[in-house]
Protein backbone atom coordinates (compact mmCIF):
# COMPACT_ATOMS: atom_id res chain seq x y z
CA UNK A 1 0.00 0.00 0.00
CA UNK A 2 1.43 3.61 -1.28
CA UNK A 3 -1.21 5.68 -0.38
CA UNK A 4 -1.64 6.73 3.96
CA UNK A 5 -4.02 4.43 5.92
CA UNK A 6 -7.28 6.10 6.24
CA UNK A 7 -7.64 6.01 10.12
CA UNK A 8 -10.49 6.61 12.25
CA UNK A 9 -11.45 6.58 15.91
CA UNK A 10 -14.64 6.03 18.14
CA UNK A 11 -14.64 6.63 21.54
CA UNK A 12 -12.62 10.11 22.06
CA UNK A 13 -12.19 9.72 26.24
CA UNK A 14 -8.32 9.84 27.70
CA UNK A 15 -7.20 6.84 25.80
CA UNK A 16 -9.48 7.61 22.82
CA UNK A 17 -7.63 11.09 22.59
CA UNK A 18 -4.23 9.61 22.64
CA UNK A 19 -4.90 6.97 19.74
CA UNK A 20 -6.10 10.05 17.28
CA UNK A 21 -2.56 11.45 18.96
CA UNK A 22 -0.66 8.75 18.21
CA UNK A 23 -2.66 8.39 14.69
CA UNK A 24 -2.63 11.43 13.57
CA UNK A 25 1.44 11.40 13.20
CA UNK A 26 1.98 7.58 12.59
CA UNK A 27 4.21 6.59 9.76
CA UNK A 28 2.05 5.40 6.27
CA UNK A 29 -1.50 6.71 8.41
CA UNK A 30 -3.37 9.47 8.21
CA UNK A 31 -6.48 10.29 10.70
CA UNK A 32 -9.38 11.33 8.86
CA UNK A 33 -12.11 11.93 11.45
CA UNK A 34 -13.28 10.76 15.16
CA UNK A 35 -16.28 9.93 16.63
CA UNK A 36 -17.73 9.89 19.91
CA UNK A 37 -21.19 9.70 21.56
CA UNK A 38 -20.51 12.60 23.23
CA UNK A 39 -20.04 15.45 20.14
CA UNK A 40 -18.66 18.12 22.28
CA UNK A 41 -15.56 15.93 23.32
CA UNK A 42 -15.05 14.29 20.15
CA UNK A 43 -15.34 18.01 18.64
CA UNK A 44 -12.41 19.03 21.11
CA UNK A 45 -10.35 16.45 19.70
CA UNK A 46 -10.70 17.04 16.23
CA UNK A 47 -9.96 20.32 16.67
CA UNK A 48 -6.67 19.57 18.20
CA UNK A 49 -5.93 17.03 15.82
CA UNK A 50 -6.55 18.75 12.80
CA UNK A 51 -9.24 16.03 11.68
CA UNK A 52 -13.18 16.19 11.06
CA UNK A 53 -15.75 15.14 13.30
CA UNK A 54 -18.17 12.18 12.38
CA UNK A 55 -21.92 12.21 13.45
CA UNK A 56 -22.21 8.81 13.25
CA UNK A 57 -19.72 5.23 13.61
CA UNK A 58 -21.29 4.26 9.83
CA UNK A 59 -20.19 7.46 8.15
CA UNK A 60 -16.54 7.31 10.45
CA UNK A 61 -15.90 3.75 9.10
CA UNK A 62 -17.38 4.58 5.13
CA UNK A 63 -14.40 7.07 5.01
CA UNK A 64 -11.70 4.90 6.86
CA UNK A 65 -9.55 2.26 5.54
CA UNK A 66 -9.30 0.96 9.30
CA UNK A 67 -10.63 1.99 12.88
CA UNK A 68 -9.60 2.24 16.45
CA UNK A 69 -12.39 1.42 19.20
CA UNK A 70 -11.56 2.64 22.85
CA UNK A 71 -14.95 2.89 24.03
CA UNK A 72 -15.90 1.30 26.83
CA UNK A 73 -15.79 -2.49 27.28
CA UNK A 74 -18.95 -2.95 27.76
CA UNK A 75 -19.70 -1.66 24.22
CA UNK A 76 -16.95 -3.10 22.46
CA UNK A 77 -18.65 -6.22 20.56
CA UNK A 78 -21.59 -3.70 19.48
CA UNK A 79 -19.25 -1.09 18.42
CA UNK A 80 -16.96 -3.36 16.39
CA UNK A 81 -19.69 -4.97 14.62
CA UNK A 82 -20.06 -2.25 12.27
CA UNK A 83 -16.45 -1.69 10.80
CA UNK A 84 -15.82 -5.35 10.81
CA UNK A 85 -19.39 -6.28 8.91
CA UNK A 86 -18.03 -3.14 6.32
CA UNK A 87 -15.20 -5.30 6.05
CA UNK A 88 -11.87 -3.24 8.15
CA UNK A 89 -9.68 -4.20 9.98
CA UNK A 90 -9.74 -2.82 14.28
CA UNK A 91 -7.93 -2.01 16.64
CA UNK A 92 -9.97 -2.44 19.97
CA UNK A 93 -8.73 -1.97 23.27
CA UNK A 94 -8.04 -4.33 25.92
CA UNK A 95 -10.02 -6.27 27.28
CA UNK A 96 -11.26 -7.13 23.81
CA UNK A 97 -14.92 -7.63 24.71
CA UNK A 98 -17.10 -7.78 28.38
CA UNK A 99 -17.14 -11.93 28.00
CA UNK A 100 -15.99 -14.77 26.07
CA UNK A 101 -19.30 -14.82 24.01
CA UNK A 102 -18.75 -11.78 23.21
CA UNK A 103 -15.40 -11.90 22.18
CA UNK A 104 -15.80 -14.83 20.04
CA UNK A 105 -18.50 -13.37 17.92
CA UNK A 106 -15.78 -10.55 17.12
CA UNK A 107 -13.42 -13.60 15.99
CA UNK A 108 -16.34 -15.13 14.26
CA UNK A 109 -17.04 -11.62 11.99
CA UNK A 110 -13.53 -10.86 11.71
CA UNK A 111 -13.08 -14.59 10.36
CA UNK A 112 -15.98 -14.21 7.91
CA UNK A 113 -14.90 -10.81 6.57
CA UNK A 114 -11.58 -11.31 6.09
CA UNK A 115 -9.62 -9.07 7.92
CA UNK A 116 -7.40 -8.71 11.07
CA UNK A 117 -8.38 -7.71 14.89
CA UNK A 118 -5.46 -6.06 17.06
CA UNK A 119 -6.26 -5.80 20.78
CA UNK A 120 -4.23 -2.77 22.82
CA UNK A 121 -2.40 -5.21 25.46
CA UNK A 122 -0.12 -2.36 26.03
CA UNK A 123 2.22 -4.40 28.04
CA UNK A 124 3.66 -6.39 24.81
CA UNK A 125 5.24 -2.97 23.65
CA UNK A 126 6.85 -2.25 27.07
CA UNK A 127 10.48 -1.52 26.86
CA UNK A 128 11.05 -4.27 29.23
CA UNK A 129 9.09 -6.88 27.36
CA UNK A 130 10.54 -5.95 24.18
CA UNK A 131 13.93 -6.51 25.41
CA UNK A 132 13.10 -10.23 25.76
CA UNK A 133 12.40 -10.86 22.16
CA UNK A 134 16.35 -12.61 22.00
CA UNK A 135 15.93 -14.41 25.15
CA UNK A 136 15.05 -17.81 25.38
CA UNK A 137 12.54 -18.25 27.71
CA UNK A 138 11.39 -21.43 29.20
CA UNK A 139 9.83 -20.10 32.55
CA UNK A 140 9.27 -22.99 35.30
CA UNK A 141 7.81 -20.12 37.62
CA UNK A 142 6.52 -16.98 37.55
CA UNK A 143 5.54 -14.23 40.01
CA UNK A 144 3.75 -11.37 38.84
CA UNK A 145 2.28 -7.72 41.37
CA UNK A 146 0.24 -5.14 39.94
CA UNK A 147 -0.17 -2.45 42.31
CA UNK A 148 -2.22 0.57 42.40
CA UNK A 149 -3.15 3.63 44.00
CA UNK A 150 -7.59 3.94 44.35
CA UNK A 151 -8.78 5.97 41.23
CA UNK A 152 -12.79 5.65 40.72
CA UNK A 153 -11.84 5.04 36.85
CA UNK A 154 -12.66 1.42 36.59
CA UNK A 155 -13.94 0.20 38.94
CA UNK A 156 -17.07 -0.45 37.41
CA UNK A 157 -15.42 -3.69 36.72
CA UNK A 158 -13.71 -6.17 38.91
CA UNK A 159 -9.76 -5.65 39.17
CA UNK A 160 -9.10 -9.04 37.21
CA UNK A 161 -10.21 -7.02 34.22
CA UNK A 162 -9.17 -3.62 35.12
CA UNK A 163 -5.18 -4.35 36.08
CA UNK A 164 -4.06 -8.17 36.21
CA UNK A 165 -5.58 -9.05 32.56
CA UNK A 166 -2.28 -7.57 31.63
CA UNK A 167 -0.08 -10.20 33.33
CA UNK A 168 -2.33 -12.66 32.28
CA UNK A 169 -1.65 -11.50 28.66
CA UNK A 170 2.02 -11.40 29.32
CA UNK A 171 2.56 -14.65 31.30
CA UNK A 172 0.45 -16.71 28.35
CA UNK A 173 2.70 -14.99 25.74
CA UNK A 174 5.06 -16.20 27.94
CA UNK A 175 5.02 -19.64 28.86
CA UNK A 176 2.81 -21.09 25.96
CA UNK A 177 1.19 -23.99 27.40
CA UNK A 178 -2.04 -25.03 27.98
CA UNK A 179 -3.35 -24.05 31.84
CA UNK A 180 -4.10 -27.32 33.76
CA UNK A 181 -5.36 -25.85 36.79
CA UNK A 182 -6.41 -22.28 38.34
CA UNK A 183 -6.70 -21.38 41.85
CA UNK A 184 -7.71 -17.88 43.07
CA UNK A 185 -8.82 -15.14 45.98
CA UNK A 186 -10.21 -11.81 45.89
CA UNK A 187 -12.02 -9.51 47.55
CA UNK A 188 -14.15 -5.83 47.45
CA UNK A 189 -12.88 -3.29 49.70
CA UNK A 190 -14.08 0.00 49.02
CA UNK A 191 -15.83 -0.72 45.52
CA UNK A 192 -19.21 -3.57 44.64
CA UNK A 193 -17.02 -5.66 42.21
CA UNK A 194 -13.06 -6.90 43.70
CA UNK A 195 -10.50 -4.74 44.28
CA UNK A 196 -7.49 -6.84 45.56
CA UNK A 197 -7.27 -10.72 43.99
CA UNK A 198 -4.58 -13.18 43.86
CA UNK A 199 -4.51 -16.29 41.27
CA UNK A 200 -2.42 -18.95 41.13
CA UNK A 201 -2.25 -20.60 37.71
CA UNK A 202 -0.85 -24.38 37.28
CA UNK A 203 0.03 -25.00 33.33
CA UNK A 204 0.49 -28.46 31.95
CA UNK A 205 4.29 -28.12 30.88
CA UNK A 206 4.60 -27.46 35.03
CA UNK A 207 4.83 -23.82 35.06
CA UNK A 208 3.30 -21.88 37.34
CA UNK A 209 2.52 -18.28 38.08
CA UNK A 210 1.40 -16.28 40.55
CA UNK A 211 -0.37 -13.22 40.02
CA UNK A 212 -1.46 -10.41 42.69
CA UNK A 213 -3.09 -7.33 41.92
CA UNK A 214 -4.45 -4.91 43.66
CA UNK A 215 -6.09 -1.01 43.11
CA UNK A 216 -6.13 0.15 46.83
CA UNK A 217 -1.93 0.35 46.89
CA UNK A 218 -0.29 2.97 48.97
CA UNK A 219 2.44 2.56 46.40
CA UNK A 220 2.27 1.95 42.73
CA UNK A 221 4.12 -1.83 41.35
CA UNK A 222 3.97 -3.29 38.36
CA UNK A 223 6.87 -6.20 38.08
CA UNK A 224 6.97 -9.75 37.04
CA UNK A 225 10.22 -11.87 37.99
CA UNK A 226 10.64 -15.30 35.71
CA UNK A 227 12.69 -17.85 37.48
CA UNK A 228 13.86 -20.66 34.95
CA UNK A 229 16.80 -22.97 34.69
CA UNK A 230 19.89 -21.64 35.49
CA UNK A 231 18.45 -18.12 35.18
CA UNK A 232 16.31 -15.04 37.21
CA UNK A 233 14.98 -12.43 35.20
CA UNK A 234 13.47 -9.58 36.81
CA UNK A 235 10.93 -7.36 34.84
CA UNK A 236 10.37 -4.07 35.96
CA UNK A 237 7.30 -2.44 34.00
CA UNK A 238 7.12 0.95 35.46
CA UNK A 239 10.56 1.40 34.52
CA UNK A 240 10.27 -0.95 31.24
CA UNK A 241 14.05 -2.54 32.35
CA UNK A 242 14.93 -6.10 32.48
CA UNK A 243 17.97 -7.83 34.10
CA UNK A 244 18.85 -11.17 33.94
CA UNK A 245 20.74 -13.46 36.39
CA UNK A 246 22.39 -16.61 35.07
CA UNK A 247 24.17 -19.32 35.64
CA UNK A 248 27.34 -20.23 32.61
CA UNK A 249 30.19 -22.63 32.48
CA UNK A 250 31.66 -20.45 30.42
CA UNK A 251 31.76 -16.40 30.31
CA UNK A 252 30.23 -15.16 27.13
CA UNK A 253 32.72 -13.03 24.87
CA UNK A 254 34.39 -9.62 26.28
CA UNK A 255 32.05 -7.25 24.06
CA UNK A 256 28.95 -8.79 25.44
CA UNK A 257 27.29 -6.28 27.74
CA UNK A 258 27.99 -9.09 31.21
CA UNK A 259 29.09 -8.42 34.57
CA UNK A 260 30.66 -11.25 36.59
CA UNK A 261 29.44 -11.99 40.20
CA UNK A 262 30.87 -14.84 41.42
CA UNK A 263 30.63 -18.50 41.15
CA UNK A 264 28.78 -21.39 42.58
CA UNK A 265 30.56 -24.52 42.86
CA UNK A 266 28.21 -27.63 41.92
CA UNK A 267 30.52 -31.06 43.32
CA UNK A 268 33.56 -30.27 41.00
CA UNK A 269 31.87 -27.88 38.57
CA UNK A 270 32.40 -24.00 39.04
CA UNK A 271 29.85 -21.51 37.02
CA UNK A 272 29.96 -18.29 36.66
CA UNK A 273 26.80 -16.31 37.90
CA UNK A 274 26.71 -13.37 35.66
CA UNK A 275 24.20 -10.24 35.51
CA UNK A 276 23.29 -8.64 31.51
CA UNK A 277 21.05 -6.15 30.44
CA UNK A 278 19.49 -6.92 27.36
CA UNK A 279 19.11 -3.74 24.92
CA UNK A 280 16.05 -2.18 24.82
CA UNK A 281 13.93 0.36 22.64
CA UNK A 282 13.54 3.29 23.96
CA UNK A 283 9.69 3.93 22.45
CA UNK A 284 6.38 5.17 23.71
CA UNK A 285 4.38 2.20 23.97
CA UNK A 286 1.08 3.41 23.04
CA UNK A 287 2.45 4.93 20.20
CA UNK A 288 4.60 1.79 19.25
CA UNK A 289 1.28 0.38 19.42
CA UNK A 290 -0.53 2.35 16.91
CA UNK A 291 2.32 2.46 14.68
CA UNK A 292 2.43 -1.48 14.57
CA UNK A 293 -1.40 -1.64 14.24
CA UNK A 294 -0.91 0.33 11.25
CA UNK A 295 1.99 -1.36 9.46
CA UNK A 296 0.28 -4.61 10.47
CA UNK A 297 -2.78 -3.29 8.36
CA UNK A 298 -0.75 -1.70 5.32
CA UNK A 299 1.71 -4.69 4.81
CA UNK A 300 -1.32 -7.64 5.14
CA UNK A 301 0.14 -9.31 8.17
CA UNK A 302 -0.83 -11.00 11.26
CA UNK A 303 -0.85 -7.94 14.06
CA UNK A 304 1.33 -8.87 17.12
CA UNK A 305 -1.68 -9.37 19.63
CA UNK A 306 -4.43 -10.92 17.66
CA UNK A 307 -8.08 -11.45 18.80
CA UNK A 308 -7.71 -14.97 19.82
CA UNK A 309 -4.96 -14.13 21.93
CA UNK A 310 -6.79 -11.69 23.58
CA UNK A 311 -9.78 -13.98 23.93
CA UNK A 312 -7.48 -16.61 25.62
CA UNK A 313 -6.66 -14.06 28.51
CA UNK A 314 -9.64 -12.84 29.20
CA UNK A 315 -11.21 -16.50 29.07
CA UNK A 316 -8.24 -16.98 32.12
CA UNK A 317 -9.72 -13.66 34.14
CA UNK A 318 -13.56 -14.63 33.82
CA UNK A 319 -12.56 -17.97 35.22
CA UNK A 320 -10.38 -16.30 38.02
CA UNK A 321 -13.40 -14.04 38.44
CA UNK A 322 -15.47 -17.11 38.49
CA UNK A 323 -13.45 -19.04 41.38
CA UNK A 324 -13.86 -15.42 43.35
CA UNK A 325 -17.12 -16.02 42.88
CA UNK A 326 -17.43 -19.54 44.72
CA UNK A 327 -15.46 -18.58 47.90
CA UNK A 328 -16.90 -19.17 50.80
CA UNK A 329 -16.95 -16.50 53.34
CA UNK A 330 -17.72 -16.54 56.71
CA UNK A 331 -21.26 -16.16 58.08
Amino acid sequence: MSEPLQVGVIGTGHLGSLHAKFLAKAPGSRLVGVYDIEPERAAVVAREYGTRQFDSVEDLVAACDAVSIATPTSTHAVVARIPLSAGRPVFIEKPIASTVEEADEIIDLARRNGVHVMVGHIERFNPAILALGNIDLNPLFVESHRLAQFDPRGTDVAVVLDLMIHDIDLILSLVRSPIAHIHANGVAVVSETIDIANARIEFENGCVANVTSSRISQRKMRKMRLFQRDAYISIDLSQGLTEIFRLVDQLPPSEHPTVLLGQIERGAVKRNVVYERPEQKEVNSLQYEMEQFVASVREHRRPPVTAEDARAALAVAQEIIEKIGQQKLPA
